[in-house]
């Protein structure tokens, strides 16, 4: 095997959440090249189907699952339907999440709440549905070959005024890796991606204000924005055997950055 054949997932079927635009898209394209089946799940279906043609177009499999992933049922039953179609499951990439900026005094409870569900609880019921089904798949060969990958943020690692429920989960998602890879090994490798700035719809309104790109430009080492791209193609890596050696780490594909390179300009608490 080439060093180049390691970097290759050929015929291996994966799952990926909030597939319809941006790092999910790009990331489900990027195994599709590499040689993976994949099934991509996202709300909305005209972006799916948009997805499904570009990994068709690379020579493979796409099946299509609009769903709202916040929904658990509906997340764990992604497992299954990449069973149902294909036989096999091989790989997990947990990318949905998010949650928008808030201040200290109006991030509620349940708001922190809602932000851990949206972005650890769905990647955990992914996951516990899809073990039992990459364990089953197993197929004869190397050791580890079965990947979860969860897409966490660099906010997850640092801090930043305004990021407190986002941040949070985000952390959690990262600490939630370390101790599945623990948990699964030596069966199946869990990682994760600590995401720096990376020009999706998310970056949409700050791509709009000059000042506000500047900043994350020239407060980013390597001076611009990230692409989708560059997670997918970190992704691909950790679920290929170039990574066969690689579990319970986080991966920081963040342009350089050890604080956040955007100031939401939120002023100093008072009464």
């Amino acid at each position: 095997m080439s060093i180049l054949d390691r970097f290759t997932t050929t015929d291996q079927v994966a799952v990926v959440t909030g597939a319809g635009r941006g790092i999910g898209a790009a990331t489900a394209v990027a195994l599709a090249e590499s040689g993976s089946d994949v099934v991509i799940s996202a709300r909305t279906a005209g972006q799916l189907e948009g997805v499904a043609e570009r990994i068709r177009a690379a020579g493979r499999r796409a099946v299509v699952v609009p769903a709202d992933l916040s929904d658990l049922d509906a997340v764990a039953g992604l497992a299954h339907a990449a069973y149902d179609a294909f036989g096999r499951l091989d790989t997990v990439v947990n990318n949905v999440g998010g949650t928008i900026p808030n201040a200290f005094l109006d991030t509620t409870p349940d708001y922190l709440e809602e932000a851990f569900h949206f972005n650890v609880t769905t990647a955990h019921a992914l996951s516990v549905a899809a073990v039992p089904l990459m364990l089953t798949s197993e197929q004869s060969g190397a050791r580890g070959q079965k990947s979860i990958t969860v897409i966490s943020s660099m906010m997850g690692r640092s801090a930043g005024r305004g990021y407190l429920a986002y941040g949070t989960a985000k952390a959690a998602l990262a600490h939630w890796a370390r101790l599945a890879a623990t948990d699964l090994a030596p069966s199946i490798r869990v990682n994760g991606i600590y995401v720096g700035s990376v020009m999706t719809s998310a970056l949409e309104f700050v791509a709009g204000v000059p000042e506000m790109m500047d900043q994350l430009e020239t407060k980013t080492p390597l001076g611009r924005v990230g692409e989708a791209e560059d997670i997918a193609a970190a992704v691909v890596y950790l679920s290929s055997r170039a990574g066969q050696y690689v579990t319970g780490k986080l991966l920081e594909v963040d342009g350089g950055i050890q604080a956040p390179n955007l100031d939401l300009g939120l002023p100093d608490v008072s009464t």
